[in-house]
């Protein structure tokens, strides 16, 4: 099923199913918080503008199934990118379509210069903490963070 699928740029037409995918996983899992609605509500203004990215995965038919973002960590924070909002519909899980959006996250980290990626996560969510791991992410001490629900933050660098 994944050679049907592509990822892209995010571009206009994407808000909504930015703001669905992300929705959906985490309401399943958890509660909204604030810092959730501010990139979910304004992906371009909170992410995009200030020098981050995000890529969205499309099916054959061009619908929107899966989304991840690089958010700009500031310098004092640690530097690099940050690995936000990553999520596959339900229905396209299990089709190798988390693992190419983490790549498309560490190429892009990449091509954008940055020394690392970092993501905050929750313990709960074993299958997106076994991506991580297996594509070199480790472990960091407790961090600062907006969000309630995290309990584990990992880093990977790029080379």
């Amino acid at each position: 099923m994944l050679h049907a699928m592509r990822i892209v740029d995010f571009e206009p037409r994407h808000a909504e199913a930015w703001k669905r995918l992300n929705e959906a996983w985490i309401t399943r899992h958890f509660a909204l918080e604030p810092s959730d609605l501010e990139v979910l509500d304004d992906p371009v203004g909170k992410v995009i503008d200030p020098g981050g990215r995000i890529f969205m995965a499309e099916d054959e038919s061009g619908r929107a199934i899966g989304c991840v973002g690089l958010k700009v960590v500031p310098a004092d924070h640690g530097g690099g990118l940050e690995v936000i909002k990553m999520t596959v519909d339900e229905a396209a899980r299990g089709t190798g379509l988390g693992r190419a959006l983490m790549q498309a996250c560490i190429d892009g980290a990449g091509t954008m210069g940055a020394g690392r990626l970092y993501l905050e996560t929750n313990s709960a969510l074993g299958p997106a903490l076994g991506l991580y791991r297996a594509m070199g992410f480790t472990d960091l001490p407790r961090q600062e963070t907006p969000y309630q629900r995290c309990d584990v933050w990992m880093a990977r660098a790029i080379p």
